[in-house]
């Protein structure tokens, strides 16, 4: 099996999707793409063998199933050496991690709001669902698109948050980050230098498939930050063996990134904070005031409460010299006491497999049926307990 590709399960208009896609095609990794049905290879295949409706997953030439970009990418770094994409520089290594977790989670919210909130975003991408990996459905596609549009707005936009109150600071965060990042690739052409690393295949996650490409806030970033575009498809085209330009000099970091920094010390891990706060105390809901605006019944995420124990664990591994000046820099920008905060709050995921590896598990008919209607909306708490067969 050493001769055959990789086989990534995609979605094509999928956010973490792109990001994962990206990343094989950096590293030059060779791999198949299958899309696949709802109620075919996505109820079967990828929910037997990593427990969840959710793509991407990746399957390797020897038969295991990886899932979750970020230890996907991990992983990745391990098995192909030549093309790593996390530094080894452990200052520049930690940061990297701690932007890609901010841009993976933070921007997850405007990207499913751009989407759902606006109708003509919402009409385009609902019928693409429709004639696609749910042109099985037994309904009519215009009613399996007006379907999705309500449970897409009812999970990701009302259930996560986005009110009239609230949608003002909602979408400031995409486009302050535009600003940001708008800065950056006027003097760079990827976020540490000449180089992709994991921060901007974080960014990439929301960056492509949804802002880049959704029809709102692909004309907003056309306009107002014509350097990120670019860079989409910079990165997009970006390969290990004809990048040859470097990241910046080791225990630096770009000047561009202080605004982001600031925002992750006083907006994102304030809330992963709260966030698993509300989870130790066996809430299901929490409120959060973030920038002037407050959330109310935000939904508890579990696996928001393993990011931040994840980045705990990357800021404790680091080396005492480094973790000094990491500090320093964390502090700085108001990111270290939100960071520690009540130490580590255990999620209890993943308690008998390493992510990215997955084990394959029995679904019982019920079970693939309660899947087959709901699907997998967050990351459940009962993640860990697969049953092997």
């Amino acid at each position: 099996m050493s001769g055959e590709p990789y086989t990534l399960y995609l979605f094509w208009i999928s956010y973490f999707s792109g990001k994962l896609q990206a990343a094989l095609r950096y590293k030059e990794i060779p791999h198949r793409c299958v899309e696949p049905k709802w109620g075919g290879a996505l109820l079967h295949e990828v929910l037997d063998n990593t427990g969840l409706m959710k793509v991407p997953v990746l399957r390797t030439p020897a038969g295991d199933w990886l899932a979750d970009s970020t230890p996907i990418i991990d992983w990745l770094d391990r098995a192909h050496p030549g093309s790593e994409l996390i530094p080894a520089d452990p200052l520049q290594g930690f940061f990297s991690r701690l932007v890609e977790d901010y841009a993976d989670e933070w921007l997850w919210r405007p990207a499913l709001h751009y989407r759902w909130s606006y109708p003509a975003d919402a009409h385009a991408l609902s019928r693409r669902f429709a004639e696609t990996f749910l042109s099985e459905q037994p309904t009519p596609r215009w009613l399996t698109a007006a379907l999705i549009r309500d449970r897409q707005r009812r999970i990701y936009v009302r259930g996560d948050g986005v009110t009239a109150a609230t949608r003002e600071h909602v979408e400031s965060v995409y486009l302050r980050n535009l600003d940001w990042l708008q800065a950056i690739f006027e003097r760079q052409p990827f976020l540490l230098g000449g180089r992709p690393s994991l921060a901007d295949y974080g960014y990439f996650a929301s960056m492509f498939r949804h802002f880049s490409l959704d029809p709102t806030p692909s004309l907003i970033m056309q306009s107002r930050a014509p350097a990120v575009f670019e860079w989409v498809a910079r990165l997009w085209n970006a390969k290990a063996s004809t990048t040859h330009g470097g990241w910046c000099v080791p225990g630096t970091l770009p000047d561009g990134w202080t605004p982001i920094l600031r925002d992750v010390g006083t907006a994102y891990l304030p809330y992963l904070h709260a966030n698993a706060v509300a989870f130790r105390d066996g809430r299901r809901h929490f409120e959060f005031a973030v920038q002037g605006a407050q959330y109310r019944r935000l939904p508890v995420v579990p696996y928001r409460v393993w990011c931040r124990e994840q980045l705990q664990a990357a800021h404790a591994a680091l080396p005492a010299d480094a973790r000094a000046v990491v500090d320093a820099t964390l502090a700085d920008v108001g990111a270290l006491a939100p960071l520690l905060a009540d130490g580590v709050i255990a999620s209890k995921l993943y308690a008998d497999t390493t992510p990215p590896l997955c084990r394959p598990r029995v679904v019982g008919r019920i079970e693939r049926l309660r899947r087959w209607i709901t699907g997998t909306h967050w990351q459940p708490a009962t993640l860990a307990a697969r049953t092997p067969r």
